[in-house]
């Protein structure tokens, strides 16, 4: 699926928080939460980046071993991806060596030039390269200027991986840290193109990136749903002890806690593709709908209705695609 630019360009300058006036002088100062023996998880704010949370919305974390740092994601702002580096320095004198980002959505991988000018190397799925050369790339850092100034400038440079990763051949990428075994896993297409996943096999915690979110609404924007659901299915057979999602509070029970994002995502193919069924207009089916057991989550008004165009359209896209089928000829 390449990014479809006109369309992902509107939905953003729609959902694009307006300036906040009284933006705070001191960058965020950021407590890491432990999991687990080795690692260690940045929990965001809930709703949407503003100035008024400096970008902090989405989790990070970290995973300390005897030979150095595993980071996965680097937040939203090169000054959240500094303060991760402080923090971490508080937890271990170990080297930050290699951060792995979860898909090059500007919550998660803005801080990524801290850890570069450390010299941390970075991974990240090599469909990521398609954001970085689009014109969504610029759209979105001229946005996120805006809306996120002073944390980000014209001093904030998007940060590309070391090494992109391919999974041609369907299979995860184990590595070995310090005596920590990892392994990387390909979700790619469901949340975003290039969505990866990362296992900490010894401690049994997965870091979801943002295939699960936990306590709130998704942002779902053009997202294939269907694959995102049988992605949840995945993540569910893995079976982890502990899983940290992209938004919102660590998981000790991942199978319960991913209801949220799976009951929203199978309520909107089903009322949007209700709607495509009937012809009836977004604008018309979207007023008509009972969105009453999602709109007390975080980041409903912010997202839902965004979530629901890009749903219709899928849903559309579906529905041509099922028309176009070849029909098997009568034995």
């Amino acid at each position: 699926m390449k990014f479809a630019i006109p369309i992902l360009a509107c939905l953003l300058a729609l959902a694009a928080p307006a300036p906040h006036a009284a933006t705070p002088a001191r960058p965020q100062v950021l407590t890491p939460i432990k999991v687990s023996p080795h690692v260690y998880y940045f929990q965001g704010h809930s709703g949407m980046a503003e100035a008024a949370n400096q970008g902090f919305m989405s989790n990070a974390g970290f995973v300390v071993t005897r030979d150095g740092v595993v980071v996965f994601d680097a937040l939203g702002t090169p000054a959240l991806g500094q303060a991760m580096l402080k923090a971490i320095g508080k937890v271990t004198a170990q080297p930050v060596r290699r951060v792995i980002v979860s898909h090059f959505h500007a919550d998660h991988f803005y801080g990524l030039q801290a850890f570069k000018a450390r010299g941390a190397q970075v991974w990240a799925h090599e469909r990521g390269r398609e954001y970085l050369a689009s014109d969504m790339a610029a759209t979105r850092l001229a946005q996120r200027k805006e809306a996120l100034a002073p944390w980000v400038n014209d001093a904030t440079r998007l940060t590309g991986a070391d090494r992109w990763l391919s999974f041609a051949d369907g299979k995860s990428i184990a590595f070995e840290m310090g005596g920590v075994r990892f392994k990387i896993i390909d979700m790619s297409g469901a949340h975003a193109p290039d969505d990866i996943m990362l296992a900490v096999e010894d401690d049994q915690v997965l870091f979801a990136g943002d295939l699960f979110f936990s306590g709130r609404i998704p942002f779902v924007g053009e997202a294939d749903s269907r694959v995102w659901l049988e992605a949840l299915d995945r993540m569910v057979a893995l079976a982890p002890r502990a899983a940290i999602p992209g938004h919102g509070e660590l998981s000790r029970t991942p199978a319960r806690d991913m209801a949220l994002t799976r009951d929203y995502l199978t309520f909107l193919r089903r009322v949007m593709g209700d709607a495509v069924a009937e012809l009836t207009s977004f604008d018309e089916a979207y007023g008509k709908i009972d969105w009453s057991a999602f709109d007390k989550y975080p980041a409903f008004a912010q997202a839902n209705r965004l979530n629901a165009y890009g749903t219709y359209l899928l849903m559309e896209r579906e529905s041509l695609q099922q028309k176009r089928l070849p029909v098997a000829p009568s034995p």
